[in-house]
């Protein structure tokens, strides 16, 4: 599982060995990720609208993720980290409301879009698997979308840039504390498994997401 973008200086390299063992990937691995990687001039001021808008659905709302994932955690390995994971999405979550405002409003792209219903279905799978009462099912989860959000970041920040937001530094684990986190709680196979069944669904739902956006932009270049 990688969490640099491509090209980025691979200073997180120990999200790679995080991935390791048959984890699905994350949003780095995402084709539409890639394109903007490679060129962000690419983004129209609606694509840039359609980042903000549905990242600010599923991860905007509060309590998010990550919040349910510690009321469901009692591990003493995990205190620490769950309360700066917690404080530094809740300055995530007000970034993401403020590029939305500036990004301005979405636009359907046909007259049947249901792009809105498919996020908040998406959102509603997450707050089940932030509230699963399976052991590490939760807190693998919160552990996946920070480890995620590292690459998401490398995006959202040069849309702030574009839009006039400023975009302080992130204040979530970085990415090694979170790797040494997971290990420390894989104390059993069937944590390791809750663990990276919770990352899995997780990820599943960004590369969901990043599809959307990809298929909207796609609709808005053949018109």
């Amino acid at each position: 599982m990688g969490y640099a973008m491509p090209g980025q200086n691979a200073q997180l390299e120990t999200a790679r060995e995080y991935a390791g063992h048959g984890r699905t990937q994350g949003s780095d691995m995402a084709p539409y990720v890639r394109l903007i990687a490679e060129d962000f001039s690419v983004l129209s001021g609606a694509d840039i609208a359609d980042i903000a808008h549905f990242m600010c659905i599923l991860h905007g709302r509060h309590p998010g993720l990550i919040d349910h994932a510690a009321t469901k955690t009692t591990d003493n390995a995990a205190r620490e980290w769950l309360v700066e994971a917690t404080n530094g999405f809740a300055a995530e979550r007000a970034f993401l409301t403020k590029l939305t405002v500036a990004a301005g409003p979405i636009s359907g792209v046909s007259a049947d879009d249901q792009s809105n219903a498919a996020v908040l279905g998406q959102r509603k799978a997450l707050e089940m698997l932030s509230q699963s009462d399976r052991s590490g099912c939760a807190i693998g989860a919160a552990i996946a979308l920070v480890a995620d959000w590292h690459c998401i970041r490398q995006i959202l920040e040069p849309i702030a840039l574009r839009v006039g937001v400023e975009a302080r530094a992130s204040t979530l684990p970085d990415i090694r504390k979170t790797a040494e986190l997971n290990a420390q709680l894989a104390t059993t196979p069937a944590l390791e498994r809750a663990l990276n069944f919770g990352a899995e669904q997780l990820l599943n739902q960004h590369r969901g997401l990043w599809q959307l956006l990809e298929s909207r932009r796609s609709t808005r270049l053949l018109r």
